[in-house]
């Protein structure tokens, strides 16, 4: 499912707890690695999204627009070329940037 946009273990979870998450899953598919999971506990803001792979910081989003997925997928494409997962200059990755709840160290 995943092309050059994404390393390998970088992992893209999508909340299909709420109304557009499944939408959103499916409009990633072959764009980055992603995967579903039914609830991320964020109700309050869907759409919820999960990134994180071994070794690099993690990232948590909430009130993602699923008519964007280009945004996840230049975020994919920071998030690959870092060696550690910190993103920097995230304005590549439009308004996703604003989504962002929160970043776990690795």
């Amino acid at each position: 499912m995943a092309d050059t946009s994404a390393k390998k273990g970088d992992r893209f979870i999508v909340c299909t707890g709420c109304s557009g998450g499944a939408d959103l899953a499916k409009a990633l598919i072959g764009r980055v690695n992603v995967e579903t999971t039914d609830c991320m506990n964020v109700c309050d803001k869907p759409i919820s999204l999960a990134v994180r792979a071994e070794g690099k910081a993690a990232y948590l989003f909430t009130g993602v627009d699923p008519d964007t997925p280009e945004d996840i997928e230049a975020f994919a494409k920071l998030y690959a070329a870092s060696p550690d997962g910190q993103i920097m200059d995230a304005r590549p990755a439009g308004a996703l940037r604003f989504c962002l709840v929160g970043r776990i160290p690795a």
